[in-house]
This record gives C-alpha cells, sequence and structure tokens, in this order.
C-alpha cells in the first residue's frame, strides 16, 4: 500500500534541504483560503502604549457632568485614580454616518463612512506586557505566533523576493520587542522581520541589504556552497532553525533588488509624499503602501520605541502631539488605497493593547492630568477590506469605563481579521506538543455587524 500523500504543511515540517533550495515563497505558492477573501493584506496601525479611548473615538458627555467628582464604579485600577476628568478634546459628527470623532483625527474622520469603530473591546489585565502578547499572539502568558506569523503561515506571501510580514518601529523596538512579531513554534521563516523606519537610506533601513565584498555572482556561488555544506549538516541532524536560517539567507539574497527599490520612497510623485507629509510616520506608512502593492502580506506601523501613548500625566499635551504625528499619513493612506483600487481588499486595524480610564491618575492628593492603564473597555477601528464602513459596534458604559453592549475580545478580534483574509480561525492550525493550536485558541466568534 503506498502511503498517503503528504500535505502541505506536512512537507513543511518534515522537509530538509529540500525546502531550502526550492524557497519559501515556491512551497507556499499553492496556499489558499478555506473561502473567497474579502480582503488580501493588512495594515496595522500599532499606538503603542494605550490611545484614550474616551479622548480619540468614544465620547463620553457625562465626564462633563461628574467632573471633579468621584465616579460611581467599583472598577480598580492599576494605580490611584481620581475624580471623572473629561476630555480636553472637542468631539464632532464626521460624515453621512454622523460618527463623533474627536478633533485629534479630524482628518482620519473625513473618512468615517469607511470606518468601524468597536467601542466594546476587552483585555484580560491593566499590564503593558501580556496585553501586548495578547493583542499581538493571542495569549497573554505563553508564548504564540503572531498574528502576522498565522496569516504568512495559512496565506503565504505575494512576493517571494519580500518578506511576508514586515513589522516597523521608528528609533528601537516596543516593550517585549520582537516578542510581538515572534513565529514561536511556527517554523521561523513566519516570523515578522523588523525595520527600524527612523533612517531614510536602505542600506541603513535594511541591514546588510548588499554586500561591500561580492557581486551577485560572487554572492550566488557562496550560497550554494553553503547550502551543500548545510545539507551534509541537516543529514546528521534535523533542526528546524537551520531550516530558518538557510531561508533568511536565500531571501536576503532575493531582497537586494527588490527591497531596495520598494524603501525608496523619492520614486513616488511629489503630490504623494506631500499627501502623506513630512516626518518618519508619514514615510514609514508610504513605505508600508508601496510594501503591501509588492505582494507583503501583513505591515505593522509601530508608533515608536517603548510605549509612547503611555500618558500616565499630561494627557493633553501628549495626546495632541502623538496624533499630529499619526493623523494626516492615515488619512493619507486611506484616500491614497482608495484611489488605486486597493482599499476594498486592504484591512487597515488601528488601536493599543488597551485604553485609558476615564478617571484622573493621582500622584498623592495631586492630579497628574493623565489617565491610567483601562482594560475594561476601549476602542479599536478597522476600514478597507470587507469593512462594513460608518459603523459602531458595542459600546461602554456612560463613562467609558467598561465593555457595557456586544463586548469583543481579542479573540473575537482575531477571528474576524481571519475571517475577512478567507480563514476559517477554527481550522487554520498548527501541531505542536501533541496537540493543535490555533491563533484563537479555543475562543473567538466573528464580529459579524461590522463585515460588509
Amino acid at each position: 500500500m503506498n502511503p498517503p500523500p503528504l500535505t502541505r504543511r506536512d512537507f513543511l515540517r518534515r522537509s530538509g534541504m529540500g525546502m531550502a533550495m526550492l524557497g519559501l515563497g515556491d512551497v507556499m505558492a499553492d496556499s489558499k483560503p478555506h473561502f473567497a477573501p474579502k480582503a488580501k493584506r493588512v495594515i496595522h496601525f500599532f499606538l503603542n502604549g494605550g490611545p484614550s479611548h474616551v479622548d480619540t473615538f468614544d465620547p463620553k458627555p457625562a465626564l462633563e457632568r461628574y467632573a471633579g467628582k468621584p465616579v460611581p464604579s467599583h472598577r480598580l485600577t492599576e494605580r490611584k485614580t481620581g475624580a471623572a476628568f473629561p476630555s480636553p478634546f472637542k468631539f464632532k459628527r464626521y460624515g453621512q454616518s454622523g460618527i463623533e470623532v474627536s478633533e485629534l483625527f479630524a482628518k482620519t474622520a473625513a473618512h468615517i463612512d469607511d470606518i468601524a469603530v468597536i467601542r466594546s473591546m476587552q483585555a484580560q489585565v491593566p499590564n503593558h506586557e501580556p496585553s501586548l502578547m495578547l493583542m499581538n499572539c493571542g495569549d497573554s502568558i505563553q508564548a504564540r505566533p503572531s498574528l502576522g506569523a498565522w496569516l504568512t503561515y495559512g496565506l503565504g506571501s505575494a512576493n517571494e523576493n519580500l518578506p511576508g510580514f514586515i513589522a516597523m518601529c521608528p528609533g528601537g523596538m516596543p516593550i517585549k520587542s520582537a516578542e510581538n512579531w515572534q513565529a514561536a513554534f511556527l517554523p521561523g521563516a513566519y516570523q515578522g522581520t523588523y525595520v527600524d523606519s527612523k533612517h531614510e537610506q536602505v542600506d541603513r533601513l535594511i541591514e546588510n541589504i548588499r554586500s561591500p565584498h561580492a557581486d551577485a555572482r560572487v554572492q550566488n556561488r557562496q550560497l550554494e556552497l553553503l547550502r551543500r555544506i548545510n545539507e551534509a549538516h541537516h543529514r546528521e541532524r534535523s533542526d528546524p532553525r537551520l531550516e530558518a536560517r538557510i531561508q533568511s539567507f536565500e531571501l536576503a539574497y532575493r531582497m537586494q533588488m527588490e527591497a531596495a527599490d520598494a524603501f525608496d520612497v523619492t520614486r513616488e510623485p511629489q503630490h504623494i509624499r506631500d499627501l502623506y507629509g513630512e516626518g518618519v510616520h508619514g514615510r514609514q506608512t508610504l513605505i508600508a503602501r508601496r510594501l503591501l502593492e509588492r505582494g507583503v502580506r501583513m505591515v505593522q506601523l509601530w508608533h515608536g520605541a517603548g510605549q509612547p501613548w503611555d500618558n500616565h500625566d499630561n494627557i493633553e499635551t501628549n495626546h495632541r502631539k502623538l496624533s499630529a504625528q499619526i493623523d494626516q499619513p492615515i488619512a493619507a493612506l486611506i484616500a491614497d488605497l482608495k484611489q488605486r483600487g486597493m482599499l476594498e481588499d486592504t484591512l487597515i486595524l488601528w488601536g493599543g493593547e488597551f485604553g485609558r480610564t476615564p478617571t484622573v491618575e493621582m500622584s498623592g492628593a495631586n492630579s497628574k492630568l493623565g489617565r491610567d492603564h483601562n482594560h475594561y473597555g476601549f476602542s479599536v477601528w478597522m476600514a478597507g477590506g470587507g469593512i462594513k464602513g460608518g459603523t459602531v459596534h458595542g459600546s461602554t458604559d456612560e463613562f467609558g469605563f467598561a465593555a457595557e453592549q456586544n463586548p469583543v475580545s481579542v479573540h473575537d478580534l482575531h477571528a474576524t481579521i481571519l475571517h475577512l483574509m478567507g480563514i476559517n480561525h477554527e481550522e487554520l492550525t498548527y501541531r505542536y506538543a501533541g496537540r493543535d493550536f490555533r491563533l484563537t485558541d479555543v475562543y473567538g466568534d466573528v464580529i459579524t455587524p461590522v463585515v460588509a
């Protein structure tokens, strides 16, 4: 009796040096979604540190009425907080949908009829590290593959000359660093590729993209020799880390021409560069669009190193400064994708790891004019591929402390993203340590009201 044929994922797990010789892009070419996708690619604006929902996309007039008074809530906060803290920012209705948005994101709000705001998100704990892991990897405790790793594992990349998953963060890394885009127990080739987008030169953006010692012909001979040595080594023992290393060498070789083009925004017309604006966020958002249109499956755009949106004090000054850095680039991306016919199959996700309290944070008996972490209820929004624009889903209580109507878990959010990408979240699994794992663990429901 002939043995049953290997599935694609069986082949991926068992293959040795043949995998490296073929190249990951070719092996993944037969990747198929479970059903017709509404989106082909994802761009995630990650406001690391936690933006305040009651100052951005969830207006709360009750905070004005209770200003300076205790809020009738039993919710515990990580640090001492005091009275109700009304938003210092004005809200206004935008678009035909009339959704209220803060002045902080007035340019983004001009596209509100393309956006679905989820005002009832919940995390699990009020701490950055576990909440980052939950939002990115679906688990706040154990090491699990990130969303981008699952997407490239399930769907592959549409361009074998570029990574399928790229994370850009100017000036360094967020807290938890590369764990935010890790592959964990998936093959290492699916881990996100980190780019420090503060640099403008391609050679600085992507380290070692060119060899100072050898041309393409010599490098090709070097790779062939390395392949033969590694193949001999592989006969002695099988190690997935070796396969991942070989794939990274081959990808780096193939990237030399295409990456140089994709990351060079000077090749864009001046009016497009003006649309996105000056500064690192305009530049990295424009780079992201160039990567997406070249077949990269997912791009994460982090605001900056550490946790810049973690504004425990002076939130008016800090949130105004931070939003001014990204409002124009986000609005430009939506407009640019729309005029290129790409918005309909590009999913945009905006948000942080949690929200912030509607009460003011205290330092002893004094107000810090900032807000503490709040995992009980916060906002994210999605736009583009398969999203029903001009909608609001769920709500927090009258003060914005906790999700009250139609609470949404991070597992629900992940299930919805996978659904829009043509993936049944219950069927995208990987067997590890004797059990089948998935991004949503044993949870998650698609948020159907926001799906077009």
